[in-house]
């Protein structure tokens, strides 16, 4: 349990600082293609979604190599590993967002709770 802990701690890391870097490659992309206002914050949101899936899978396809996991049972962990983590990144996300704009109390929830939603 204290592997698996210390596994999704690390990919969590990992997606928080690639993050970054993907953020940095996506607005460079609208930049490059010279867009604005709500075509660039389009792009940006399903570039950002793109690269983030990808970072996810990546991470979870290593968690299932090193349980050596196999067919059937290394598809439906990959799957679920991916869509937890995706959760828990938008969700994470969805506060910094709420932080930013100094929401507390039921004015933070609600919005975290929209925003968690509208990224699924």
């Amino acid at each position: 349990m204290k592997k698996i802990f210390i596994a999704f701690t690390l990919a969590m890391v990992g997606l928080s600082t690639s993050a970054l870097a993907v953020d940095a490659s996506c607005e460079a992309k609208a930049t490059e293609k010279k867009l604005a206002g709500a075509a660039k914050t389009s792009f940006l949101k399903k570039c950002e979604s793109d690269a983030g899936a990808t970072t996810a899978s990546a991470a979870c396809e290593a968690q299932a190599a090193e349980k050596k996991l196999a067919g059937a049972a290394k598809n439906s962990f990959v799957k679920k590993c991916s869509t937890d983590t995706k959760a828990g990144t938008a969700q994470s996300a969805c506060e910094a967002q709420a932080a930013e704009k100094k929401l507390a109390g039921a004015a933070k929830t609600s919005f975290v709770k929209k925003c968690s939603a509208d990224a699924k």
